[in-house]
């Protein structure tokens, strides 16, 4: 990044990254998501979670006021669950990272300090982000900025569209869009999933830089890491019975090249129920440049 200062090394860390229509179904204020942030592992730093219809997408909560119950609901379930690891266990073949004397003070609740704090979160309609991040990283986080576009009804409506999220993680810049696209399983309606793509690539924009010697970047491909993720309700082009039968000989090479522009590599899914979609997860190690002051 322009202006930044003299590079001396890098960290690499581990996010996780998940995406899950939940089909307009709000969980209890018991359930558990532990299973589904892989939370007997323990390795990741920071976790960066997309849904998708957190509300039903009628008309009431497409054109009138946001639902505040919605996102402190998974909130506070995220919160619970991410910080029930033991400590030992989340730091374990972990880099420390030591905090600034002024940020030594972590977040409270109930009494105990929380491993895992929220470093962004943010709901358009029915499309929700929340990021959080390893308490001890916090300082190393900054610029956090924060772009909807809606490309539902009219063209321009929440219903469906994206929520991205930008910072900076020591001098890398990062941008996740949790995206939702147009369904249909029509011939020709993946052209309206294309050119939801393409509208939020060129209608997200993030404020303008600082000034010098920071040059943040502004639209989404112009940062450092780039995760585009979420429901982009893409379809296999094959018939439906050719396509299990690919999928019970473990044949994913072929179902790839016949994906309509869409080549994950790497993923795993977890058997949560609260709607008839299951969340899907990756996971990824991303090199990150560090100052030389950091060292």
């Amino acid at each position: 990044m322009e202006g930044s200062s003299s590079i001396s090394l890098k960290r690499t860390y581990r996010l996780f990254v998940s995406t899950w229509n939940v089909g307009g179904l709000l969980p209890s204020d018991d359930a558990e998501l532990e299973e589904w942030l892989d939370i007997k592992n323990g390795h990741y730093d920071i976790y960066i979670l997309g849904f998708q219809e957190v509300v039903p997408l009628n008309a009431r909560n497409v054109l009138g006021p946001k639902n505040r119950r919605v996102l402190e609901r998974w909130s506070s379930l995220i919160r619970k669950s991410l910080n029930k690891l033991p400590s030992s266990k989340l730091h374990e073949g972990k880099q420390k990272v030591h905090p600034m004397k002024e940020e030594e003070e972590e977040e409270k609740e109930g009494g105990h300090a929380q491993e895992f704090e929220c470093v962004a979160s943010k709901q358009m309609v029915g499309i929700l982000v929340s990021v959080w991040a390893r308490s001890d990283l916090r300082r190393c986080i900054s610029h956090r900025s924060i772009a909807c576009v809606g490309c539902g009804v009219m063209g321009c409506l929440g219903n469906k569209g994206s929520v991205s999220i930008r910072f900076l993680l020591h001098e890398t810049s990062f941008c996740f869009a949790c995206c939702h696209f147009a369904s249909g399983g029509k011939e020709g309606d993946e052209v309206k999933r294309n050119t939801n793509a393409m509208e939020i690539l060129s209608r997200t924009t993030f404020p303008s830089s600082p000034p010098p010697p920071l040059d943040l970047p502004q639209k989404i491909t112009d940062h450092d890491r780039v995760f585009l993720f979420g429901d982009l309700n893409y379809r296999i082009s094959l018939p439906n019975a050719s396509t299990r039968s690919l999928m019970e000989q473990n044949r994913w090479s072929i179902l790839l090249q016949k994906d309509q522009g869409i080549n994950q590599e790497r993923y795993d899914r977890c058997e949560l129920r609260l709607s008839d979609h299951r969340p899907v997860r990756g996971i990824f190690a991303v090199d990150v440049d560090v100052p030389k002051s950091s060292s």
